[in-house]
């Protein structure tokens, strides 16, 4: 702000609700939520804002983020879903599904959820995190719903980084492709 003033919480809605204005659209302050990443708590957190509910976690297209910027509150949904899903796979297998068809549901099931976003949320995963996510993949490995092969979390997530990395690499349109490195060729 002009004259070194501080830019504060209210000031930025004030200039949301100017931008919305702006583009023919309106704040709506009950749905408007907001979150104050720290580490910790024991620093003074300033007032919340006037209509705006403060909250410890929010979801974004599917991904829970947490106050923290941890992986732990979406590695909790996941595990459970993941869970309630032994269920249905039991049903599935108790009416004669044959182990190829229960390995694909799972990964349809299961493992999509695990890749979804990775890239997103695999780098605020703790080790403690991808444990807990390895364990249920050997679970269901154990009962026959996954496939042996299956590779640990790690690894789907190294697989869906080095993915993302070659597309990126590889499509001259992608809006990242912009921030790579020039290529040097170096002969011998």
């Amino acid at each position: 702000m002009p004259g070194g003033a501080a830019y504060t919480g209210k000031d930025e809605i004030a200039h949301l609700q100017m931008w919305a204005a702006v583009n023919n659209l309106r704040l709506n302050r009950k749905k408007t939520k907001e979150i104050i990443f720290s580490e910790r708590r024991k620093g003074v957190l300033p007032p919340p804002l006037s209509g705006i509910e403060r909250v410890p976690g929010l979801r974004v297209l599917g991904v829970t983020v947490n106050d923290k910027l941890t992986a732990a509150d979406h590695v909790a949904t996941l595990l459970s879903s993941g869970t309630s899903q032994l269920y249905a796979m039991r049903v599935l297998r108790s009416h004669g599904t044959p182990p190829s068809s229960l390995h694909d549901i799972f990964r349809a099931t299961v493992v999509s959820r695990i890749q979804y976003a990775a890239l997103a949320w695999s780098g605020m995963c703790s080790a403690a995190d991808r444990t807990r996510l390895d364990s249920l993949l050997r679970r269901n490995k154990r009962l026959g719903y996954c496939s042996d092969d299956m590779p640990v979390v790690a690894d789907l997530f190294n697989t869906a980084d080095v993915d993302f990395f070659h597309h990126v690499k590889t499509n001259s349109d992608h809006v990242l492709q912009p921030y790579l490195p020039d290529q040097t060729n170096i002969p011998y």
